[in-house]
């Protein structure tokens, strides 16, 4: 069974997506900007969401996580909770 360990912060709007996309494309740590911005309690740890299955996640969010490029950052993913920047750090398929 696929299995993905990723990580991921969540905001309200897409502007402010794209906003801590450019940051963290400019040399940002991921981790920090999951603290300080995210609104999923994961965000207290950086956004770390642990190992999980396919099928886990909402589609959108799935769909990115294991179809996506890992160690990049993905996104804007839009799905009922928001928008999420993610970052798939390993998977096994």
């Amino acid at each position: 069974m696929a299995k993905a360990h990723a990580r991921h912060l969540l905001v309200a709007d897409e502007a402010t997506c794209l906003q801590l996309k450019e940051k963290i494309e400019g040399g940002a740590d991921f981790g920090e900007i999951a603290r300080q911005f995210s609104t999923c309690p994961s965000g207290q740890r950086g956004g770390d969401l642990g190992e999980f299955g396919r099928g886990a996640m909402v589609p959108e969010f799935d769909k990115a996580c294991f179809e996506g490029v890992v160690g990049q950052v993905q996104g804007p993913v839009k799905t009922q909770f928001g928008y999420h920047l993610l970052e798939v750090v390993s998977r096994t398929d």
